[in-house]
């Protein structure tokens, strides 16, 4: 995925009930913060944090799951705090209020105009990469 420098991504996410796919993951996740691959490899390579150190794949996921302060990430879920949302360094925001703006079933697949401001939607995101090709014409 690739986001304009000072863009934002927006996650609306109402079955999310922690950071993590297992329990040990999400303790990482909120211990260590998606604070930016330098942040997290310091984190990495100091001696008292093991923890990180012996789950390689938790390093790498707040590794890529961190926009190294390139865009703003808002997470928007209905289970956990906006408080824990701000404590692993994402934006947090109301999911009802968000899904009213951004409605799901009311945006189509690509570029929609919401309140005036032109947007981007993947509607599920598992589904793979995707790329936007108008925006790669004639270059």
């Amino acid at each position: 995925m690739a986001i304009a420098d000072g863009g934002e991504l927006i996650i609306l996410a109402p079955g999310v009930t922690k950071f993590g796919e297992d329990g040990q993951v999400d303790e990482l996740i909120r211990k260590y913060g998606y604070r930016g691959r330098l942040h997290t490899l310091e984190q990495f390579n100091k001696p008292e944090n093991q923890d990180l150190r012996d789950n390689m794949g938790a390093a790498a996921h707040l590794i890529h799951g961190s926009s190294d302060g390139r865009f703003t990430i808002t997470y928007a879920v209905k289970e956990i705090t906006q408080q824990e949302i701000a404590d692993v360094g994402f934006q947090p925001a109301d999911y009802d209020e968000l899904a009213k703006k951004f409605d799901p079933a009311k945006l189509s697949y690509g570029y929609n105009t919401v309140d005036g401001e032109e947007i981007y939607f993947i509607p599920n995101p598992a589904l793979g990469l995707w790329i936007n090709r108008e925006a790669f014409e004639g270059a």
